[in-house]
């Protein structure tokens, strides 16, 4: 017998009016068919480390809004900012001198940054630093990892639908923490290389994430230097979750251009472009603009953000963390028969299980398993630790993850 209205949930309610009025019912990221089935699409609230989905059931938050939250859902600090200058108004003819403070507070705590840009989402702020590259060298190609993700617009989305050729004539790529691969694409490049793109880490979906190598870090820096080419770090998802001047500080390479945005004001919409002397001159002369990027109310906010991470050494809280969640799923899982891969940094972990098949089966049932005990995880993609994930937090999302290997190994789902 078909469900009743009166009986199905707020979010499938939700869903079957959205697949009326959006295509697909959701698009993007934060679609429900990015996450196992049985997730929530739809959320209601966040308060600190946890979430609350449209009916009502709350779960300790390991994406973190997919990266932007990175002190806590609705910190105090922030919010009074942001509402703060929102109460005299959010779009005026001008920015407010939010932007000057903002900008002046990023010089100086990012060791590379000399000016700073603001737009609202990373793919802006990426397309913006490759524009300003070719700006400066006058150059065309551009040289990315394969299987990297540097944002949603047809010169570098991981979808070629609506895409042409054309969008992408002088793209390069090479492999990551592979030199000779790189040494490869710039010989290609030849005399028209225009920039050599990196992200923090290796972080393609659904394979172990991998940090650079210092060797392939000096090599693109030297590569760059060599060739007169911008080095532009992709710090969209990782920046200030590892090093508050640059992910890259944790090998010792500065880049000419960084594009920065999710956490940089703690899930209000903001994405920022910082640069060195070199390229400060293509920056004044490109023409990017936004109707809504010179809002006061989110660099309010991102000022109030980074002020707090230096407060109380962000990275270094995110990272103790992260340790005690990977100490404690290691545990687990071997007690109850499973082999674990985790990867990437503690403050961004991605957690999969030895031997599973593409589709990450054992995972979901995991992470399902999980999200049933009050743990919202993710299978594929990376995850992401935020300041507010306290030891008393993470060891209650140990409890639930307990019951989660538990539950498999009563299934003899056991792969260790």
């Amino acid at each position: 017998m078909a469900e009743t209205q009166s009986n199905i949930s707020r979010d499938q309610k939700l869903r079957q009016r959205a697949q009326r009025v959006i295509p697909g019912g959701m698009w993007g990221h934060q679609r429900a068919a990015a996450v196992p089935a049985g997730f929530p699409q739809f959320f209601d609230s966040g308060q600190g480390a946890t979430v609350r989905d449209v009916d009502g059931n709350e779960y300790i938050d390991f994406m973190c809004a997919w990266g932007p939250i990175i002190l806590g859902h609705q910190h105090p600090v922030v919010e009074a900012a942001a509402q703060a200058q929102a109460a005299l108004g959010l779009c005026l003819d001008g920015p407010t001198e939010h932007v000057v403070d903002l900008a002046e507070l990023v010089v100086e705590m990012i060791d590379h940054a000399q000016w700073a840009l603001f737009q609202k989402n990373g793919s802006d702020a990426m397309t913006g630093c490759v524009t300003i590259a070719r700006a400066g060298t006058g150059r065309r190609k551009v040289l990315v990892a394969h299987g990297a993700y540097h944002g949603a617009v047809p010169w570098c989305s991981p979808s070629l639908v609506g895409v042409t050729a054309e969008d992408r004539a002088h793209i390069l790529h090479f492999d990551w923490n592979d030199t000779d691969s790189l040494e490869t694409a710039i010989a290609q490049a030849g005399a028209d290389l225009a920039a050599i793109v990196v992200s923090a880490f290796r972080h393609d979906l659904g394979v172990a994430m991998e940090m650079p190598t210092p060797a392939f870090a000096q090599a693109a820096r030297a590569a760059c230097d060599a060739a007169g080419a911008a080095l532009i770090i992709d710090d969209v998802r990782a920046g200030f979750r590892l090093d508050l001047g640059g992910s890259w500080n944790l090998v010792g390479v500065q880049p000419d251009l960084s594009a920065w945005s999710k956490a940089i004001a703690n899930g209000h919409p903001l994405a920022m472009i910082t640069g060195n002397e070199r390229f400060r001159e293509a920056a004044r002369n490109v023409f990017v603009t936004g109707s809504f990027w010179y809002s006061g109310a989110p660099m309010a906010a991102a000022a109030a953000t980074l002020r707090e991470l230096r407060r109380i050494d962000g990275p270094a809280v995110m990272a103790r963390a992260g340790r005690r969640l990977r100490d404690g799923l290691a545990e687990q899982a071997a007690r109850h028969g499973f082999a674990l891969i985790q990867s990437g940094p503690p403050a961004m972990p991605l957690v999969q299980f030895a031997g599973d098949d593409a589709q990450a089966t054992l995972g979901e049932r995991f992470c399902i398993e999980a999200l049933r005990r009050g743990v919202y995880m993710h299978h594929r993609h990376n995850m992401f630790l935020s300041c507010a994930h306290t030891e008393a937090v993470i060891d209650a999302a140990l409890v639930a993850t307990e019951g989660a290997f538990a539950a498999l190994a009563a299934e003899g789902a056991a792969n260790a």
